[in-house]
């Protein structure tokens, strides 16, 4: 409605967010996905309807057909007068939570009741800017000579050897649901050479944190003739070129939010897992060497850092099996972080039959399982590398939200199956 012109004749379709009545005169304000707009009802220009305007409940969906007019007040600079109205769905009450958010409501009445939240203008937000890093991210993918597949979610055997997998019964045969694409994206290098993806995967851990989730959508991307350096070169592309175009097209968004997402610039700051034991035990926590950072190390560590920033190098028993051996036990890895948060785990890959089956065999993993796998590794797989980005944390990031769950429009967790 903002591009008519004041005297022009108007139809819109939306929920009522606001209702005022004064008796001759009802003020209507009108939602949909766009924007708002204020509707004034005159009982002398849609007579007895106005009964009807009186008696809508608040998130109704009505129909309106009026003239634009200069508006009375500096949140609506032009209005509806309304000159037929038409009741299209009520809304029953009492309603499970206020979509205006003038009442609040936890979050577990709100995913409950996920598309009435939606419309409220702040979760709506977030799921918009979320569109549109997808968007950004399959352009900046597209363009830098990549080519978007579909791999298997149905799957026969443990992608990375984890034990963290929904089993499923597949016409009497055990099947999972892919933890991640990585056999398959590794085998599409040595045909398709750049590949990524951009889809659900399932962990089957019983993390109910406000970090992780059992369904979770990834960025994956795998390319051949690309070693560690050229993987990070194009992560730091996603966050800042990508992540960056898709903060400029959700100005309105983050305005509704209130929120400005912390400045990306390359390059990102390195450390590797080595330097890393250093820096805590300069501030007195000892870790042995192999061990995992998470919890008080990373908040330690966030302390120097902050922002975004990559671990590199980290031991290779910490690593899955797939992963390019480095130098004194070490590993062709890396992990991309911002604060506290993991947000994206790669590195170079093992592209030689002997060496992969050697790896399986050291993480207790049997080859004969993977053949399937390694044939490929028997007609020419070339070098590769690349990574698994979590989509649903960056947006964490980006909207400024503490719970995994604000950014996915029906969380899956170790609690919550519905709806």
């Amino acid at each position: 409605m903002g591009s008519s012109p004041e005297g022009s004749t108007v139809e819109v379709t939306g929920w009522v967010e606001e209702q005022r009545d004064l008796g001759s005169l009802i003020f209507q304000v009108l939602r949909d996905s766009r924007g708002a707009a204020q509707v004034v009802y005159d009982r002398s220009r849609i007579g007895e309807a106005i009964k009807e305007v009186r008696g809508t409940t608040l998130q109704s969906y009505v129909y309106v057909r009026g003239e634009v007019v200069r508006g009375r007040s500096r949140k609506f600079p032009v209005e509806i007068r309304a000159s037929e109205y038409r009741l299209l769905a009520p809304a029953r009450h009492p309603l499970p939570l206020d979509p205006s958010g003038s009442v609040p409501a936890g979050l577990d009445v709100r995913l409950d009741n996920r598309p009435l939240d939606l419309r409220n203008p702040r979760t709506a937000a977030i799921f918009r800017m979320r569109a549109n890093f997808l968007r950004a991210a399959r352009e900046y993918l597209r363009g830098a000579g990549f080519i978007e597949v579909n791999t298997p979610k149905i799957i026969g055997s443990a992608a990375e050897g984890g034990a963290d997998l929904f089993e499923l019964d597949y016409f009497g045969r055990k099947a999972y649901l892919a933890q991640s694409p990585q056999l398959y994206k590794e085998q599409l290098t040595m045909s398709l050479e750049r590949v990524f993806e951009i889809a659900f995967y399932y962990r089957a851990e019983k993390f109910n944190t406000q970090r992780h989730l059992n369904e979770f959508t990834s960025v994956d991307v795998e390319a051949a003739m690309f070693d560690k350096r050229d993987a990070m070169d194009l992560l730091e592309g996603l966050v800042v070129e990508a992540g960056g175009s898709a903060i400029d097209e959700s100005r309105r968004e983050l305005e509704e939010l209130g929120r400005e997402p912390p400045k990306a610039s390359r390059p990102f700051p390195v450390i590797t897992y080595a330097q890393a034991l250093e820096i805590l035990r300069s501030k007195g926590l000892e870790l042995p060497f192999g061990e995992d950072l998470r919890g008080e190390a990373v908040k330690l560590l966030v302390e120097e850092l902050g922002g975004y920033y990559f671990i590199v190098d980290w031991p290779l028993d910490a690593k899955p099996f797939y992963i390019q051996p480095g130098e004194g036990g070490l590993s062709e890895s890396f992990d991309l972080m911002f604060g506290e948060l993991e947000l994206a785990s790669g590195g170079e890959r093992i592209h030689e039959r002997g060496l992969l089956e050697e790896r399986l065999r050291a993480k207790g993993l049997n080859p004969e399982e993977f053949r399937d796998h390694l044939k490929f590794y028997d007609w020419g797989m070339p070098p590769h590398s690349g990574w698994g980005f979590g989509a649903d944390r960056y947006l964490m990031i980006v909207a400024g939200v503490n719970n995994i769950r604000e950014t996915v429009l029906y969380p899956r967790d170790p609690t919550r199956l519905t709806p």
